[in-house]
């Protein structure tokens, strides 16, 4: 029997009340099924983010694997599905897939995540040439779209702004004008949604893989410049943020209107995020990122 992390268990039930209790109570009864459904063995302690549960495993042949437990919901459920599109190109392999439960069985990874790369410009550049083998994949048919995203948030505005505090409020409107240059072409690509430095590991030595992969995607079919934020707003300096955003725009070749108006744009779903849960605006990297691109 695993036991449940506490802070797995306290943000499942901050988030999700009694049915995040129940999933976080259920959850070693659903390792052990998932052990056993596919014949696994535990091979350590698990790790834990904010949703997930990850226990190293062997499978029955004694390769190392990762078994990935996790509610399946509208953050989760096309996970696997935009795993099975990249088939290890630049992300982590799917091996196995339960639909009823979420949970997956996924290649294992090293520990070590881009952001153990000291080197800022190194770290930015070879997240940037992820970001463009990722999005070059085609992808699968009935994800979320960017166009329901971008419209959503524009709905929103209006009911934020009262919320917001008025030093945020030309924040909030600014970035609501910039994205409405470029809700007509919303892309068509596959996006990764969450790319962002310690969503990128290594792999095992002698594995033979890329040197970096991505994991927990939380995929959107739309425009690459939608994905440039994470990198702006992780490991965040203040005097970074013009330097890394001409990066990776240029390795992108990407056109810098487009990517400014798609990373105000993520600017503006976290400032709102941030106002209807009551905290009044964005954080200072949020606001740092609006100063610098405006």
């Amino acid at each position: 029997m695993i036991t449940v992390p506490a802070r797995l268990a306290e943000h499942h039930a901050a988030f999700s009340g009694d049915a995040g209790r129940a999933w976080t109570a259920a959850l070693p009864a659903l390792a052990d099924r998932m052990l056993a459904h596919w014949r696994l063995r535990l091979a350590g302690p698990g790790l834990h983010g904010m949703v997930a549960l990850v226990l190293p495993v062997l499978t029955e042949d004694g390769t190392p694997a990762a078994l990935k437990l996790q509610p399946p919901d509208d953050e989760t459920r096309d996970e696997p599905r935009a795993l099975a599109a990249w088939a290890g190109d630049g992300a982590v392999r799917l091996l196995a897939h339960d639909p009823a439960t979420g949970s997956m069985l996924l290649e294992r990874l090293s520990h070590r995540s881009l952001g153990a790369v000291a080197d800022e410009r190194e770290a930015v550049t070879r997240l940037t040439g992820l970001l463009a083998r990722l999005t070059a994949a085609t992808p699968p048919p009935g994800l979320r779209h960017l166009r329901d995203i971008t419209a959503d948030m524009l709905e929103r505005v209006p009911h934020a702004l009262p919320k917001a505090d008025p030093a945020c409020r030309p924040l909030l409107k600014d970035c609501a004008a910039a994205v409405r240059e470029v809700t007509g072409e919303p892309g068509d690509r596959l996006l990764h949604w969450d790319l962002h430095y310690d969503n990128v590991l290594a792999p095992l030595p002698d594995s033979h893989r890329a040197p970096w992969l991505a994991i927990d995607p939380k995929p959107l079919i739309g425009d690459p410049c939608f994905d440039i934020a994470p990198a702006l707003y992780n490991r965040y300096t203040p005097d970074g943020t013009r330097a890394r955003f001409d990066l990776m725009t240029g390795l992108l070749d990407a056109d810098r209107a487009r990517a400014r108006a798609w990373t105000l744009g993520r600017v503006l779903q976290n400032a709102l995020w941030s106002v209807e849960a009551g905290d009044g605006g964005p954080s200072p990297e949020l606001t740092g990122i609006y100063a610098a691109l405006r």
